[in-house]
């Protein structure tokens, strides 16, 4: 077998007799950072503590955020399969995820009524602690945010400290918990506001009882 070091970045973690000879199309156009992590051994990935999650979000080092190299190929692979089958990503989670229709719309305010929020798994998280969960907030509504910075307004970010304090802080210790919402440009799926939520080693209970019992893609694919 040859070295590592030797081989294209689609070939990375990938048996030997699985290997291609092209990259695949759904690796083709990656930019400098996914082809970074892709062609990097699973055995060389530094997965990322709980204390190392609060510090990223706590100094908005949002891109700091990677999956694990074999994990981010299935998810490239699985969005492009999508992309094939409804169109967009973006359709799929309207419709398979969410089942909510388009055009979305809200009953009413922000975190107003419950139906105009639901609550589900990260599908392709991270590359972060086990313990850790990595939970998306998915809104009818939007989420203000400054023209200028592109950052939530001091509004916006009130409401979803609200909500989320209601929500898990009522369950989960303070410093157990933590949201960010992504900046625009790492943003995987633009049309449909959310955030994310991660909790560090919560009762799996009260995890299916707000996901109501979802089950994360990357455990069904």
């Amino acid at each position: 077998m040859g070295s590592i070091d030797n081989l294209p970045y689609w070939q990375v973690n990938v048996p030997e007799s699985e290997r291609t000879a092209e990259c695949p199309e759904y690796l083709s156009s990656l930019n400098g950072k996914d082809i970074g992590v892709i062609g990097t051994p699973d055995c060389a990935y530094h997965v990322s503590t709980w204390l190392e999650v609060q510090n990223i979000v706590a100094e908005n080092r949002l891109d700091d955020f990677r999956r694990i190299p074999s994990h981010l190929r299935r998810y490239l692979e699985y969005s492009w399969k999508l992309k094939q089958d409804y169109g967009s990503v973006m359709n799929f989670v309207l419709t398979q995820r969410l089942h909510w229709e388009a055009p979305i719309k809200p009953r009413g305010k922000p975190f107003e009524f419950d139906d105009d929020v639901k609550i589900l798994w990260n599908d392709w998280p991270y590359g972060i602690d086990d313990k850790i969960v990595h939970l998306v907030v998915w809104t009818k509504f939007d989420l203000a945010e400054d023209p200028v910075t592109t950052d939530l307004t001091d509004e916006a970010r009130a409401e979803i400290d609200e909500y989320v304090q209601k929500t898990f802080g009522s369950r989960i210790p303070n410093d157990r918990y933590i949201w960010f919402k992504n900046w625009r440009s790492l943003k995987s799926i633009h049309a449909v506001e959310h955030f994310h939520v991660m909790l560090y080693d919560p009762d799996p209970e009260f995890i299916d009882q707000i996901t109501n019992g979802d089950v994360p893609l990357c455990r069904k694919v």
